[in-house]
């Protein structure tokens, strides 16, 4: 990715530098290296953030690699009091060397990280900066999503990604700066939370400047004391107190209304940082059987995206492509999207944020349990949920999909308090996000209870969801999808409904001799365009939904079952796709 596109883009500072680009490499399948002083041949050129997987890498080897290193030299563009290293994503443990000193180790492989490098710094010379990137590929207890642990495709599952696969970059700060930045937009007092923290150096004397604009109009402009390095505020709006002029604040899909926001951190009357972020005024909450939307019932319509792209894998080519993403799902009639199996770039958070669409967030999953399987997915969905909490798009948290990685949840408790817990965890980190613990079935601790159903037969599907007494009829007697949609002291308490996948229709004009994947096939477009508008007609008119999900946004790899070719060409003209997920006649 280009330089200019910053990587946090909800704490923004004018000065930073991007260490994408051409770094040297080397695989060691043997384990032979420790450090980077050993004699690392570095025989490779690899292009970050790219996989060493993806051939926009440069390298393509789609094998097995349990260790990568990676070494790249550069010279500071700018100095501050304080220098950090930030890195988006490792996958899946990362070592960081700068001048030869460890300056970091990270676990997870979705989930940003960040050293102060300021005491290893040479100065008036070049920096050498090395990466060691361990993933082991048979690791099944590790939250790794979609990436196969055999070692071609198979089914669902996808090419592996190791190493750097998100912007690498340098800040300059400083001593003390704005650490951390959240927003909770308070919609039932037109009010916006505000939590600031400082690092660096610990001052007494520090006050924190936020303004909020609309546009060209001043909302909000207020400073506050830090104490303890932190001030936690509410900024209330001025409430115009009527729908029409309340709307005119509000952030929805139809509407994406961003308030741009200033923060200057001052000591002893100084200034020593300033830093532009945004935020919006909108709420999501359940209401009885609904999701509401800004207090009114919002009929969700979303998609699920894997996030892959055939020649990067799960990073983006480029900006344009994570905008193009956004703005494809958008003309295919969806107001939202669903994240599946993925921590998506915050570069992609942002354009939904600024376009307008729905974000559920999901942790890419382990397949194995064990309590070490579980401390590192709690440990990757904390850091996962404090990056992205103030993204206004992001409206549910899923910890769990499918019981993957607690297969046996009818009869394992260990297996359901794992669900239970991160659940419960995950509403006490976040109280304004509904949290659906496990999509699909086998629900205990839900706000929302998600249906898989994969029934190709649009009558059928109808059939088995108008009834009168759905209760009595899906959760005790058909059970879609052959599984219990609720465990056993835990019924259906009026929960909104929500079929989050269904469809997965395969249609490949660019038919091959390699295998494909789908729940259902047609052999012609039209023939797509006719089963879409069926299985759309049913679920769109279902009274018990509160929203729907369709698998799939683009077809990936083997899976032929998109909207889209991988490549996000239409397999349909995008006005009769949307007019089809919208159910509206064209």
């Amino acid at each position: 990715m280009s330089q200019f596109e910053y990587p946090r883009p909800q704490l923004v500072r004018d000065a930073w530098q991007s260490l994408n680009g051409a770094w040297e490499f080397e695989f060691d399948p043997e384990r032979r290296y420790r450090l980077p002083s050993d004699p690392i041949p570095w025989s490779r050129r690899i292009a970050v953030p790219f996989a060493p997987e993806c051939s926009l890498s440069g390298i393509g080897d789609t094998g097995y690699h349990p260790i990568c290193w990676y070494r790249r030299r550069f010279t500071l563009a700018h100095r501050g009091e304080r220098t950090m290293l930030h890195f988006g994503a490792v996958d899946y443990c990362a070592r960081v060397w700068l001048n030869g000193h460890l300056v970091a180790e990270h676990e997870g492989g979705h989930t940003a990280f960040a050293a102060d490098v300021t005491d290893v710094l040479l100065a008036g010379a070049e920096q050498v900066l090395v990466v060691q990137a361990e993933d082991d590929p048979a690791d099944l207890a590790k939250p790794r999503g979609k990436q196969d642990w055999q070692l071609e495709p198979h089914s669902i599952w996808y090419p592996r990604t190791s190493g750097i696969w998100q912007t690498v970059w340098l800040e300059p700060l400083a001593d003390t700066y704005l650490a951390r930045l959240r927003w909770t937009p308070i919609f039932e007092g037109y009010e916006l939370g505000c939590e600031v923290l400082a690092g660096g150096a610990v001052r007494q004397d520090l006050t924190v400047e936020v303004k909020i604009r609309h546009g060209d109009k001043l909302l909000a402009a207020d400073r506050y004391l830090l104490v303890g390095q932190e001030a936690n505020r509410k900024i209330v709006l001025s409430d115009p107190g009527i729908d029409d002029s309340r709307n005119e604040l509000l952030w929805s899909p139809e509407r994406p209304i961003l308030l741009d926001a200033e923060l200057t951190l001052y000591g002893g009357g100084k200034v020593l940082d300033r830093v532009r972020s945004y935020t919006a005024l909108r709420s999501a909450a359940i209401n009885r059987d609904r999701f509401m939307l800004n207090g009114r019932p919002y009929p969700l319509r979303l998609v699920l995206d894997q996030g892959y792209w055939p020649h990067s894998l799960m990073t983006a080519p480029s900006d344009d492509a994570l905008r193009t993403d956004v703005e494809l799902t958008k003309a295919m009639g969806f107001n939202g999207v669903r994240k599946h199996q993925k921590i998506e770039d915050p570069r992609y958070l942002y354009w939904a944020d600024r376009l307008g669409l729905l974000v559920w967030e999901e942790m890419p999953s382990a397949y194995a349990f064990s309590a070490r399987a579980m401390t590192r997915l709690l440990k990757e969905w904390t850091e996962a949920i404090e990056r992205d909490y103030s993204h206004p798009c992001i409206i549910v948290w899923v910890p769990f999909n499918e019981s993957w990685g607690v297969p046996n949840l009818t009869a394992i408790q260990a297996h359901r308090n794992a669900v239970e817990a991160l659940y419960h965890l995950t509403r006490m980190l976040d109280s304004t996000r509904p949290v659906i613990g496990n999509d699909g079935w086998e629900a205990s601790a839900t706000d929302i209870l998600g249906i898989h159903d994969y029934d190709a037969d649009p009558e059928r599907l109808r059939q088995r969801y108008e009834v009168s007494d759905p209760v009595r009829t899906l959760f005790d007697q058909r059970r879609p999808g052959g599984r219990l949609l609720t465990l056993d002291g835990f019924p259906h308490r009026g929960q909104p409904v929500v079929l989050t996948e269904f469809g997965g229709i395969a249609f490949d004009p660019q038919v091959g001799d390699a295998p494909t994947w789908g729940y259902a096939r047609v052999s012609t477009a039209p023939g797509l365009l006719q089963q879409y508008r069926n299985l759309l007609k049913v679920v769109n008119e279902t009274l018990m939904f509160s929203g729907f999900c369709y698998t799939q946004f683009a077809d990936t790899f083997q899976e032929v079952n998109g909207l889209l070719q991988a490549d996000r060409t239409p397999k349909l003209p995008l006005a009769q796709i949307s007019a089809a997920t919208r159910n509206v006649p064209q």
